[in-house]
């Protein structure tokens, strides 16, 4: 009887698992079996492993091959598992040597030919690998994702034929080089847009601070233009946030040709979207938008239209800045810090408050369809901004705007005063600060409480206030927020059109 061993990962939101893969070659009848809570992507491994070995020239034994998924009450999915298990095969079959196996990870799916196909997580598992100081073993195609982990050696193989060479002392296998930075996707240019100064100034407002940010308009007035050039104003992620994001990306599958992403994400789903598609989860407990937008932007357009129940669980993740998926066997909590930045149309015709164009049933209609978006996620929008039309004379004569470079200086420069303020241990944005910390003058602060009690806010609008005013002294280089700063941010928070403010907490 032989016993093999080699560890892998299981993934638990963006945090590696570790898994010991052991192998056992006992006399008995031929039997190739798989246990410790397998999923059936992992219970199919059997096939490719044998597959793999029959066109390499080499066959299972005639005995009993069990293979334990240690530890045996969590539960295993993907096909990653493939690689280890045809490593701790020929490990216990003694084609490899057990103890130089067992100091690696491994991950990868095999190929019936016996080549390695990509999988998810290999950037969170290399960093588990080198905190527990493994190696780790991968397909070639994402050598470079893995070598972001740092001091670690890193076997990124083609195939299973090569990595038995390279053990057995008849090939070398070269260190990968990390893959690079991913190129941002280009936003368009600010410049673009004539007129809309008021709705141009939101935006930028929203880019300084971090902001939640509702536009408001009726169809082609410009909202979906606005919100496709707030990205461009965004400064670069910081190393750590770069990492952190592209770990969600890893385990989605996302991360090509294992490039960091050192840009703001930007995702921008239909309206379709379910509720699992937008926080996450499915069979696998996948990401979904949220975490797949953290430090970056998620864009919803035609806002109403998106599933109740889908917008309402964007409420806690709005909040804390997380999202879990619950499941019978387990929890999974993905990181969700993002933006949200929505647009949509007054009323369901689009024309509310236009006598010539709104519907039969205005203003019905319009408080019908605002109805839609619940209080509590109003609540949880910093700026709302009702975007006209620009008539056809003023987008004619019109000058330029301000292009997104020099806007995006401003907002960088704001950035970096909150950063500088709060610390590295502290909030990243505005929009994530404790309105406690925020200095404040006292006739601002007497303002600020004067129209929370005029206007019904909630302690949360009240600290939401505070925020975006804290931003808007940011963006003049002010020390404390001054009474203009909070007669700004309380003007961007206005009702929305034929709805009062809402009171929910």
């Amino acid at each position: 009887m032989s016993i093999a061993r080699i560890r892998s990962f299981a993934f638990s939101g963006i945090e590696a698992v570790p898994i010991e893969v052991q192998v056992q070659i006992s006399p008995g009848l031929p039997a190739f079996l798989v246990v410790g809570l397998p999923d059936k992507a992992v219970g199919e491994a059997r096939e490719r492993v044998r597959a793999a070995l029959t066109a390499m020239g080499l066959a299972l034994p005639p005995r009993r091959v069990l293979i334990n998924l240690a530890p045996a009450d969590l539960l295993k999915e993907g096909s990653h598992f493939d690689l280890p298990m045809a490593l701790g095969v020929l490990a216990a079959m003694e084609v490899l040597p057990a103890e130089e196996v067992i100091g690696y990870a491994a991950l990868g799916e095999l190929s019936l030919d016996g080549s390695l196909n990509p999988v998810s997580g290999v950037l969170p598992a290399a960093i588990g690998a080198s905190a527990r100081e493994l190696g780790l073993i991968c397909p070639a195609e994402q050598g470079g994702e893995a070598a972001w982990a740092g001091r670690i050696e890193v076997l990124a193989s083609p195939d299973l034929l090569s990595l038995i060479n390279h053990f057995r002392g008849t090939q070398v296998l070269s260190p990968p080089e990390p893959g690079g930075v991913a190129a941002g996707v280009g936003a368009p240019d600010l410049a673009e847009v004539k007129g809309m100064e008021t709705a141009k100034r939101a935006v930028e407002v929203a880019a300084a601070g971090g902001h939640n940010l509702l536009l408001i308009g009726p169809p082609g007035a410009g909202k979906s233009m606005l919100a496709a050039r707030l990205p461009g104003l965004l400064p670069d992620l910081t190393p750590g946030e770069a990492l952190e994001v592209s770990m969600i990306h890893s385990v989605a599958g996302m991360l090509e040709g294992g490039r960091l992403v050192m840009r703001p994400p930007y995702r921008e789903p239909h309206h379709s979207a379910s509720q699992a598609a937008l926080t996450g989860g499915g069979q696998r407990a996948r990401p979904g938008e949220v975490s797949l937008a953290h430090r970056g932007v998620l864009f919803l357009d035609e806002l109403p239209e998106f599933p109740k129940q889908a917008l309402e669980a964007l409420r806690q993740p709005m909040e804390s800045g997380r999202t879990t998926v619950a499941r019978a066997m387990a929890h999974v909590t993905y990181p969700a810090r993002f933006q949200l930045i929505a647009a949509m149309n007054p009323c369901r015709c689009g024309y509310l408050g236009d006598a010539t164009r709104e519907c039969g049933r205005a203003p019905r209609c319009g408080e019908d369809y605002q109805n839609r978006i619940s209080g509590p996620i109003l609540d949880r929008i910093d700026l709302t901004i009702e975007v006209t039309p620009t008539s056809a004379a003023e987008l004619s004569r019109a000058p330029a705007g301000e292009r997104s470079e020099a806007v995006a200086g401003r907002v960088g420069a704001a950035r970096a005063a909150q950063r500088a303020r709060y610390g590295a241990a502290g909030p990243t944005t505005n929009a994530e600060a404790d309105g406690l910390s925020l200095s404040i003058s006292a006739e601002a602060k007497e303002l600020a409480e004067r129209a929370a009690e005029k206007l019904r806010l909630s302690p949360r609008g009240h600290t939401r206030i505070l925020r975006v005013a804290r931003t808007v002294a940011d963006l003049a280089g002010a020390d404390s927020i001054r009474r203009q700063d909070v007669a700004e941010a309380l003007a961007f928070r206005h009702r929305m059109p034929g709805r009062s403010v809402p009171r929910q907490a």
